[in-house]
């Protein structure tokens, strides 16, 4: 069963915190801070199949020249069937002619991201204050 994508549908708030729960996220510990950002993001991705959010990405951007993704989720339960790659296939094409798509990817997330046309930018190094304990 393919799943449903689409951009900038509405979600609950408790599908989104199961969706991060589920996925061992960090940010799932601040619900509010969460939901708030990707209200706020200048672009969301979903993927329902049967109704049932398995899926969610989202892009801040200034609208014009660069877009970053921060986040990637799929279920456990639906990973490595395409659900991942139709949701950003979904965000490249929302933001194709940019100048600059960046993110950050980590542990099986880098290969994915290689195939979907991603590289190491340059020489940079990865740098971050963070807060939490992955994710």
């Amino acid at each position: 069963m393919s799943a449903a994508v689409s951009l900038n549908d509405s979600l609950s708030d408790e599908e989104v915190l199961a969706l991060y729960k589920a996925n061992a996220w960090s940010s799932a510990e601040k619900p509010q801070q969460l939901l708030a950002a990707l209200r706020n993001s200048h672009a969301l991705v979903t993927a329902r199949i049967a109704g049932r959010l398995v899926g969610l990405g989202n892009a801040i951007s200034d609208g014009h020249l660069v877009v970053y993704f921060p986040h990637m989720l799929v279920h456990p339960e639906f990973q490595r069937q395409g659900v991942g790659r139709a949701m950003m296939g979904a965000l490249m094409e929302r933001y194709e002619g940019f100048h600059q798509k960046m993110l950050t990817a980590d542990g099986d997330a880098v290969e994915f991201y290689r195939s979907m046309g991603f590289e190491r930018a340059g020489r940079t190094e990865p740098m971050w204050v963070y807060a939490g304990n992955e994710h």
